[in-house]
């Protein structure tokens, strides 16, 4: 009798030990949620390289899905829920105007890791992060304002929120660093994916006068447009030559991957904690690359350099003494905006012609 109880004790044991082993082994699961098509070859195409090479290089440890397209209105909030319901341990979203509905949805599953790209509010399983596009922004400045003949460039933007000002203001500020007669205008598309009003847009800048056009946009329709007319452009979030071609000077090139991997780590260990992370250069999560053939050497050096003032922490494109487009100082020397100060920025600086829009 003692014998077989202690063979019934050891099967038990030995069947929890199997079920225990193969709950260890599931791998994490982490949705990602996408405002635009991962084939636009800008934000959301950056967003899910990252994602993709995230689960290539975590050995099996974590499986990955994405829900693309999902725009940013009160319908997101089942997407987010869907994901929650299916067990996915951590979500990711992508896009500013996710935020009110993640945090609802974040209440709602307490046991679930959210992360909200670009956002602001927070909760105990909801945290924030960013790259610091502007630092891209400020190098394709130095490029754009050392390659224009006429002294006048063009971004088509996309929504009048800070982050894209920010990315407004410090191409300007890039351009004017090495060249102080530079002005740039700007189109509002009001949208970020779009590639016929992108195309419009770009076509009006260069109508205007603009040689060298950036874009805040998601698609590669201003790069593209800039190849047609024989002028120059950027590719943004990622390397757009093969839309660009020569037109191409150089792009502005997001890493996700090592913030997603953070964030996977943090949450495997137990570790995670509600966070804003912002990172850039220096982190590996922005970078300018992909020249063109078409840009001078000593231009190249001359961006690489101030690549390696910003990782070094050397060189901040917000540093004073700074002037609103009225000329009026809103920063002294001697002084930098501090990341609250950069993430509520809400005016144009010297050297960009038109109005914001209210």
């Amino acid at each position: 009798m003692a014998l077989a109880r202690f063979k019934t004790l050891a099967s038990a044991l030995l069947a929890a030990s199997c079920v225990a082993l193969a709950h260890a082994a599931e791998p994490l699961k982490a949705g990602f949620v996408y405002i635009g098509p991962t084939g636009d070859h800008g934000w959301t195409y950056s967003h899910d390289e990252g994602r993709k090479q995230l689960e290539a290089h975590s050995g099996g440890r974590v499986k990955t899905t994405f829900v693309e397209n999902v725009p940013e209105t009160a319908d997101s909030e089942r997407v987010f829920r869907d994901l929650a319901q299916k067990g996915y341990k951590v979500i990711f979203g992508t896009s500013f105007g996710y935020m009110n509905q993640m945090v609802k949805v974040a209440k709602a599953f307490p046991n679930t890791i959210f992360m909200h790209a670009t956002g602001y509010k927070t909760a105990p399983n909801l945290g924030v992060f960013d790259v610091r596009t502007y630092e891209g922004s400020y190098m394709l400045g130095v490029i754009a304002g050392k390659m224009t003949k006429h002294n006048k460039l063009g971004i088509v933007a996309s929504i009048p929120i800070p982050e894209v000002i920010r990315n407004i203001n410090a191409f300007t500020i890039g351009a004017r660093s090495v060249n102080p007669k530079v002005t740039t205008r700007v189109i509002w598309v009001n949208s970020w994916f779009d590639p016929g009003k992108e195309r419009e847009a770009a076509l009006a800048l260069i109508a205007q006068g603009s040689d060298v056009l950036m874009q805040n946009t998601d698609s590669p329709a201003v790069v593209q447009t800039a190849q047609e007319k024989g002028i120059l452009g950027f590719g943004w979030n990622s390397d757009m030559t093969k839309f660009g071609g020569k037109a191409q000077l150089a792009a502005s090139v997001l890493n996700w991957e090592v913030i997603y991997k953070k964030v996977i780590a943090d949450v495997e260990a137990g570790a995670w904690k509600t966070s804003n992370i912002w990172w850039g250069v220096k982190e590996g999560a922005v970078n300018v690359g992909y020249f063109g053939p078409q840009l001078p050497e000593d231009v190249k050096k001359l961006v690489e350099a101030r690549r390696d003032a910003l990782k070094t922490g050397s060189l901040h494109p917000f540093a004073g003494p700074l002037k609103d487009q009225s000329g009026k100082e809103v920063l002294p020397a001697g002084k930098t905006y501090t990341d609250a100060e950069l993430k509520q920025i809400n005016f144009y600086v010297e050297g960009i012609e038109g109005n914001l829009p209210k």
